[in-house]
């Protein structure tokens, strides 16, 4: 491993793109990104191959709705039965970690990814990266950005337009811009949507 790769891994400042197996991995993403997002509705077993191949670890079900756009994809993982809906970005300098269980809406975009506030550093090329982790039966509405070094705990609900810049607990709906609880997710809930799966059936 390079030292700038390294250092982008380890969650310390590096100058993206100087390190030569970085660029190897990113370019491997851009093309496996690009033939999957020139897929048809047609090739659903190809699509399932490269999204294997380009992540570092998947469920047996994954099924992501192109565009999607990842900077590695071998920085990522994910588990089983995750749904994508279209144009979702992952930025994964560093670790992104996906539980089972997990869907997403569209244009839902997991930034790893930072730049420092000090100008002069920043304008030096260097950046960061901190993980990201998202619990099981996770669901995230569209255009909800989630900011890097964030944790979502287990059964977390995110409101459309979101952007978490702070660690979600367990069993809660969460909304807006900064990202808070809004309420916890009860018995209450179960009984509802129990009662309108029943109304369904009827």
């Amino acid at each position: 491993m390079g030292k700038e790769l390294d250092n982008m891994l380890s969650g310390k400042l590096y100058h993206a793109g100087i390190d030569p197996i970085a660029r190897e991995a990113g370019a491997r993403a851009r093309r496996l990104s690009r033939t999957f997002n020139q897929t048809t509705e047609f090739d659903r077993e190809l699509r399932t191959k490269l999204l294997k191949e380009l992540f570092k670890a998947t469920g047996e079900k994954i099924y992501i709705e192109p565009p999607f756009h990842t900077d590695y994809g071998i920085h990522t993982t994910i588990g089983e039965n995750f749904y994508a809906n279209y144009d979702c970005i992952f930025l994964d300098v560093a670790p992104i970690t996906i539980g089972n269980n997990v869907l997403c809406g569209p244009r839902v975009g997991i930034y790893t990814a930072g730049h420092p506030v000090d100008a002069e550093i920043r304008n030096s090329g260097l950046e960061y990266g901190y993980p990201i982790v998202i619990g099981d039966n996770v669901w995230i509405g569209g255009n909800t950005v989630i900011n890097p070094g964030v944790t979502i705990g287990n059964n977390v609900v995110i409101g459309s337009g979101s952007v978490v810049t702070k660690d979600l607990p367990d069993n809660v709906i969460a909304v807006g811009n900064p990202c808070h609880v809004l309420r916890p997710i009860t018995k209450e809930d179960q009984i509802y949507w129990q009662k309108e799966k029943e109304r369904r059936e009827n």
